[in-house]
């Protein structure tokens, strides 16, 4: 049976069954958009006529043709599993024994203190507080923007960062210097729910079924997102018009901006100001399992890759070339 009569009713099951785990809607459309790849690159053939054998075809034609990163290759292995264990429910056994590509293991992009200021110098406004959370706090990107009001603790002095990476919560450390700005983007926010009030907008979308087990919490304060966006738009999965978060990509093309003002030559991004809340913490002699906790590392394992980084100028071997001649 061709996949093309049958790619519609196919990928419409893979939504179904990936909403059901409650994965996200970024999950979802990376694994539909893999899915549909994986088909076409097999000529429409339907997934149940094909194995591990084409997908082997497709992720060497991935790395070598697309010659795409490691992670890129185990995503797309990652969804065409997930297609044929849980959509299809076909057991290829073969599939475990696809040599996943390995990641390189590079060390983490650092800033220096004074990099960080001269960064954070050239932002403004919004872009400034987020900013300054992702280093302050050692928040994620994501983490950062899907941030609700209720998250921030000020008698507390901690953030509470929710359904982070491996769908776990933990609490971070929330920044004295940070309370002024947050307090002033709060009352943005509470001007945006005054607005999407009067309109008669719909609350902001909740978490799984919230939405019908507390009826009316989306248009309460507690849970606005902390950093909304400027208009509304509709929800991609119900059509729903509501008030979504800020898109990650207005921080990401403002840090760039703001590292090639500030002069800085490292590749820098937005992850590396989460990068350089660790290292800074461990220079100043803090432990590194409570920097794991605040991080989220499941293993101390990646914890340590800070360790490699540090900047033990009184500590460091001396080089040769440094030293005196006759002595």
């Amino acid at each position: 049976m061709a996949a093309e009569r049958e790619g519609p009713r196919l990928l419409d099951r893979v939504r179904a069954k990936i909403r059901f785990r409650h994965y996200s809607l970024r999950t979802e459309q990376a694994y539909v958009q893999w899915i549909r790849r994986f088909i076409r690159f097999h000529e429409l053939r339907h997934p149940r006529e094909m194995g591990a054998d084409e997908v082997r075809a497709f992720l060497e034609h991935l790395a070598v043709e697309g010659k795409v990163a490691s992670a890129t290759q185990n995503q797309a292995l990652n969804a065409l599993g997930f297609l044929y264990r849980d959509v299809l429910d076909l057991e290829l056994p073969a599939l475990g024994a696809i040599e996943r590509a390995s990641k390189p293991r590079r060390l983490p992009v650092v800033l220096s203190r004074g990099e960080v200021a001269r960064l954070l110098a050239e932002l403004r406004g919004r872009n400034r507080l987020m900013a300054s959370l992702l280093y302050g706090s050692g928040l994620r990107l994501m983490e950062c923007v899907r941030l609700r009001v209720k998250d921030v603790d000020f008698e507390m002095h901690q953030l509470v960062v929710r359904d982070g990476k491996g769908r776990k919560d933990r609490v971070t450390m929330l920044p004295d210097s940070l309370f002024d700005p947050l307090h002033a983007q709060l009352e943005r926010v509470d001007a945006f729910l005054r607005a999407d009030a009067a309109a008669g907008c719909a609350g902001v979308w909740l978490p799984t079924a919230l939405e019908r087990k507390l009826p009316g919490a989306g248009r309460e304060r507690g849970w606005q997102w902390l950093f909304p966006a400027a208009r509304r738009s509709r929800d991609p999965r119900s059509g729903v018009e509501r008030r979504h978060h800020v898109s990650e990509t207005a921080l990401q093309r403002a840090v760039k901006r703001g590292v090639r003002a500030a002069a800085i030559a490292k590749p820098a991004s937005c992850h590396a100001l989460r990068h350089s809340f660790a290292t800074h913490l461990l220079e100043d002699g803090y432990d590194i399992r409570t920097v794991q906790e605040l991080l989220g590392h499941r293993s101390v394992q990646t914890t340590m890759v800070y360790t490699h980084v540090l900047n033990r100028r009184g500590l460091a071997v001396r080089s040769p070339l440094d030293r005196e001649p006759g002595r």
